[in-house]
């Protein structure tokens, strides 16, 4: 980063009163609102299945995640420097334990939201450099969900199935046209065909390029010549509107379902 860039951007973290101001309320109150489903779940989950035990945690060591690459396979999970290194998603890790008494992970879910322009839009706010824009560029913050998933891949290598749901919402993630009023009675429209706009395309690589809104907790299978390939795909879930609490709650458990339902497969 230029130190132009890092001046400008410790002014705004100032002005806008530190990370608050720069993410928003709006995107602060999505990440707390899965968390609280996801104990909301959990809860229901203890309620359903009586005779299973099930753990909650906020988030897993990067030693951890290292730990059971090794037990894998002994060429992996070699690298570390920061040992206090962890991820911690938005809605944490639910697991339930095994006959064997052993944590298997059964759910894992994040939220993000990008995007408040139609909040801008409705209020008659004009943004860009020169404050005459109705739409402002995108930025890449969506990016960083990445490590998160990642992450989990490597600690659930060894699975048939990989629970990982993320709720996207924001005019960045908008998957139909959308029209928005202004104050003067004139419409703007957010597309989601517009490069400048729409982030979905910088997340869908951790689905490999599927639809989104579906349930993918069940790990896909594919033939490459001689060989066979097992993909972990993350549960993608996009819309410009916000995401009821309502509405995730169903998700998360379908998705919690699932991984109970393969791992009982198992048995």
């Amino acid at each position: 980063m230029k130190k132009g860039q890092t001046g400008r951007l410790t002014i705004q973290h100032i002005k806008s009163g530190g990370a608050t101001g720069i993410f928003g309320k709006s995107a602060q109150a999505h990440d707390s609102s899965v968390g609280a489903v996801s104990k909301k779940v959990f809860a229901e989950l203890k309620k359903k299945y009586p005779k299973y035990k099930f753990n909650y945690r906020i988030g897993i060591s990067k030693q951890e995640i290292n730990q059971k690459l090794c037990s894998i396979d002994s060429r992996l999970g070699q690298t570390l420097f920061v040992k206090e290194s962890r991820i911690k998603p938005d809605g944490g890790i639910i697991e339930v334990f095994d006959k064997k008494g052993k944590p298997r992970i059964i759910l894992v879910s994040e939220a993000k939201y990008q995007g408040k322009d139609i909040e801008n839009i409705q209020a008659g706010i004009l943004v860009g450099k020169n404050k005459d824009l109705d739409l402002m560029v995108a930025g890449n913050a969506i990016e960083r969900v990445y490590k998160n998933i990642n992450e989990i891949r490597n600690y659930m290598l060894d699975e048939l199935h990989f629970p990982y749901v993320i709720f996207l919402q924001g005019s960045n993630f908008a998957t139909k046209i959308v029209q928005v009023i202004k104050p003067d009675g004139t419409f703007v429209e957010i597309r989601p065909d517009t490069g400048s706009m729409n982030r979905i395309d910088r997340v869908t690589a951790a689905n490999y390029c599927m639809p989104i809104n579906k349930n993918y907790c069940k790990n896909i299978f594919i033939s490459n010549k001689k060989a066979s390939m097992m993909l972990q795909a993350a549960s993608i879930y996009a819309r410009c509107e916000a995401w009821t609490e309502k509405e995730m709650k169903v998700i998360m458990l379908a998705v919690a379902k699932s991984s109970l339902d393969i791992l009982n497969q198992l048995g």
